[in-house]
């Protein structure tokens, strides 16, 4: 090993150039501060690479095969639904992440970064070694952000080294499509790799043990509705206990109610628990306390228990997400330049780009009932929409929950066409606390999704134009005096 001098004082140097990690350089740089970056593989991170960008390409496709049949019915051409050359999808996919990666890059070298490529490691107070191959070079700094996300650990039953079973950074390199796929769990990422999949011809049984309560019991209750009506089986409150692997494929046994099956199946998908990825970054030198969960420990402006290390993303305890990471980055670089931000997660949306997508944001209606919520809710069958009938995509809803005694909107939920883009309006309706009257009084392009939201504020009250009477009288407004 060649040790390298100790070079001149960074101002910052950011460990992990994933989204949170660059965008907090970049942000850095913006307010005047010398920064260099260390990124130990691609940059970009898991999520440009292998994670986030490669699975949108994937439900992009999805959704464009989802669509060829209506698009048959609009007098448009298109042959062979559910034909998906997997070798040109990768290509595709390949070229979509190569150009964003260059683009950060250039992005990175305009903002004059330096970008040290090599794995990072604390040797003392305000010092970092980097390794890369025989090279070990020392740097000092005044602050340090560690950015170095998170790994997706395989379950124990996963059998070894096997062909045949993925996890999240894996699926979306696979080279042929599943006959039978079996997809453990209920996070997001599994309904995308369900939804997915299906959608390219293969067989699907998604294995879920219920514990959902992360997303409101309508949107799961029609989702299991859509994907039973698609053919998708759902094991529901299970758990997979082994897989054996042979020639023909897996036998997973699967534990319901205490009694077990056993299932036959191509392949097999779980999204993993994701462990923050510490180990080589000598943390312990430095005494920055860690989380009962094992991850980094930080207040509101993501400063961790030991002077001038701020910890961002993955790292941090939450939702593994970029939206996260990208906000809690930007936090740290205006923390360290000076400023007074803070990164407050409380209306993290969740996300799915299923089949229809899923957007939720706020409190779930099982979540005000359990905080003695006094509440309404309204809710909008989306099949009722022009817009939906248009692009043929009615099995959708949206639903408003709202404070019975201050109108204050606590929570918006919709599954259908328009949701992802759309939750960045339910966010900032609920961050600015907003009440009914603030959907209700603006204009709504017409004809659009958008209106199915006013809709569903104005069945709030009763007075959603495009909902039977009888049907509102019914479902209308339901209040909570707990």
């Amino acid at each position: 090993m060649v040790v390298g001098e100790i070079t001149e004082e960074r101002d910052l140097v950011v460990i992990g150039g994933g989204p949170g990690g660059y965008t907090a350089a970049i942000r850095a740089a913006q307010l005047g501060l010398n920064v260099s970056l260390v990124e130990q593989a691609d940059l970009g991170g898991i999520c440009l690479n292998e994670g986030c960008i490669p699975s949108k390409v994937w439900t992009y496709a999805s959704k464009k095969v989802n669509e060829i049949s209506h698009m048959q019915n609009l007098g448009v051409g298109v042959d062979s639904p559910n034909t998906v050359d997997l070798n040109q999808l990768q290509q595709y996919k390949s070229q979509v992440t190569t150009q964003l990666r260059k683009g950060v890059e250039s992005l990175l070298k305009t903002n004059q970064i330096e970008v040290i490529q090599g794995t990072a490691t604390f040797t003392g107070d305000q010092r970092i070694g980097v390794e890369n191959g025989h090279q070990f070079d020392h740097y000092i700094y005044k602050n340090a952000i560690i950015a170095t996300g998170s790994q997706a650990m395989k379950p124990n039953y996963f059998p070894i080294n096997s062909e045949k079973a993925f996890l999240a950074e894996e699926v979306f390199q696979i080279e042929e499509i599943p006959e039978h796929l079996i997809v453990d769990g209920f996070d997001y990422l599994a309904l995308e790799v369900a939804s997915v999949f299906h959608s390219f011809g293969t067989k699907v049984t998604l294995v879920t043990n219920d514990d959902q309560s992360f997303l409101d019991a309508d949107l799961i209750k029609e989702l299991k509705r859509l994907f039973k009506k698609k053919k998708i089986h759902i094991v529901n409150q299970a758990a997979i206990k082994l897989i054996e692997e042979s020639e023909q494929g897996l036998t997973v046994t699967v534990s319901k109610s205490g009694e077990e099956q056993q299932i036959e199946a191509t392949h097999i998908y779980s999204s993993g628990e994701r462990k923050p990825n510490i180990d080589s970054l000598g943390l312990n030198r430095l005494g920055v306390n860690l989380t009962d969960s094992g991850h980094v420990a930080v207040n509101h402006q993501m400063k961790t228990s030991t002077l001038n290390i701020y910890a961002i993303g993955d790292l941090t305890e939450g939702e593994p997400l970029a939206v996260k990471a990208i906000k809690q980055g930007k936090v740290a670089a205006e923390a360290i330049a000076g400023e007074n931000p803070e990164a407050d997660l409380t209306f993290l949306p969740f996300i799915a780009h299923t089949n229809p997508p899923i957007a939720s944001v706020g409190l779930t209606e099982q979540e005000t009932q359990t905080n003695e919520i006094n509440y309404k809710v309204g809710q909008f069958n989306l099949g009722a929409n022009g817009f939906t009938s248009i692009i043929g995509k009615r099995d959708s809803f949206v639903k408003v929950m709202s404070d019975a005694d201050t109108d204050i909107i606590l929570g918006v939920h919709m599954i259908g066409e328009g949701a992802v883009e759309m939750s960045s309006h339910f966010v900032q309706l609920l961050e600015m606390a907003a009440k009914t009257e603030d959907l209700t009084f603006p204009h709504y392009a017409h004809p659009s999704m958008n209106e199915g939201l006013v809709e569903a504020v104005d069945a709030l009250v009763g007075q959603s134009i495009h909902t039977p009477p009888k049907k509102q009288k019914q479902s209308k407004v339901f209040e909570k005096s707990v």
